[in-house]
């Protein structure tokens, strides 16, 4: 393998050690940012879907608040916003640059468009069965963990593994712009040097990403379908019997 890859792509392996560098800055890009953007995505698509018009906790003025700030981000470009949050960045880590300070523009980036896809999964609940476990005696706190989250979890799953994909994307950009990682290497050490080797190399790997990314969001979101829809069988035949 090191033979091929010091033949098919020489400036590559020239510069392999920078590489792997700029692999685990993205990758830690990636799993800080996610673990964020996962945890308050969640929180705000939540409240979105509870709050809104007709929804177990009516409350149409937090729901136009929030409604507001989320269009407010998603209508500005990654590339701006990143420039537009420095000051706030530097406040808040004290750098705007490298792995540390892409960190914050990624969850405002990334968190608007995760919340509205939580948003979307959980609106196709069955109201159904929200209204039946209300019948039942279940609070807010039940509604929300016990039907809305749990009925929705393979389309959580499958937004879930979009989000993955886009906040891939969306550090290979912040990387043009001195934050490392796979974009930064691809720039610096490929464009900016006329080594179209290390441009496609850096492609192949962010593909190879969002395949694996993809392909596993796909699988556990079709065996989570599958697992649920077994359950319902069994409890349908339990009751004939």
């Amino acid at each position: 393998m090191e033979e091929f890859i010091r033949t098919a792509a020489p400036n590559l392996y020239t510069y392999r050690d920078k590489f792997w560098k700029s692999f685990g800055a993205t990758f830690e890009m990636f799993w800080k940012a996610g673990g964020i953007v996962f945890l308050v995505g969640m929180f705000f698509g939540v409240l979105l879907v509870v709050t809104r018009k007709g929804g177990i906790r009516q409350n149409l003025v937090v729901y136009q608040l929030v409604n507001t700030v989320v269009n407010l981000f998603r209508s500005i470009p990654f590339i701006i916003l990143l420039i537009f949050l420095i000051p706030l960045t530097r406040a808040v880590v004290g750098t705007a640059i490298n792995v540390k300070g892409a960190i914050l523009p990624l969850v405002f980036g990334a968190v608007p468009f995760y919340t509205r896809q939580v948003e979307v999964a959980l609106s196709g609940v069955d109201a159904g069965k929200i209204e039946a476990a209300r019948s039942m005696g279940s609070g807010t706190a039940g509604l929300i963990f016990r039907v809305y989250l749990r009925e929705a979890v393979p389309d959580l799953i499958r937004v879930t593994t979009v989000t993955a994909i886009s906040l891939i994307g969306l550090t290979t950009m912040a990387g043009a712009v001195g934050a490392g990682g796979i974009g930064s290497f691809a720039i610096n050490y490929g464009q900016n040097q006329n080594h179209p080797d290390i441009v496609n190399a850096c492609v192949i790997v962010l593909l190879l990403l969002t395949f694996l990314l993809q392909g596993s969001g796909n699988l556990l979101a079709r065996r989570t379908h599958n697992r649920k829809l077994f359950v319902r069988i069994h409890r349908k035949q339990e009751k004939s019997i």
